[in-house]
């Protein structure tokens, strides 16, 4: 299996066949679909812990120092990607009519919030 080259950029196409490639060889196959939702619930909250923490009013647990925040959100990512892939779900496509529908819902909400400035 080819691992993706460190100084590459990769797109979430890609992202989505490294993802599909290291399941079929590595992980046997996907956890069921519900199983991922649980455990990609289960990573949002060990990102809300960091993020708790670091910028909030807790402080670390001796446990929690070891912790990295970009390995966190990326194993969010990695969840997010296997759920995608298991129902069928171009990330790309997706991402890019959320933009679009994003930009035409707020073009002018955020730029007129006086809460912002």
């Amino acid at each position: 299996m080819e691992i993706i080259d460190s100084a590459e950029q990769i797109t979430l196409s890609q992202a989505q066949k490294t993802v599909d490639n290291w399941i079929k060889t590595y992980g046997v196959r996907y956890f069921s679909e519900l199983t991922n939702m649980a455990i990609l619930t289960e990573e949002v909250g060990e990102v809300a812990r960091i993020m708790a923490r670091t910028y909030g009013d807790q402080s670390f647990k001796k446990e929690d120092l070891s912790k990295n925040l970009g390995d966190e959100m990326a194993d969010v990512l990695w969840v997010l990607i296997c759920l995608a892939n298991q129902t069928g779900i171009d990330l790309t496509e997706a991402f890019r009519k959320n933009i679009e529908k994003k930009t035409n819902r707020d073009k002018d909400r955020h730029i007129t919030n006086t809460k912002l400035y």
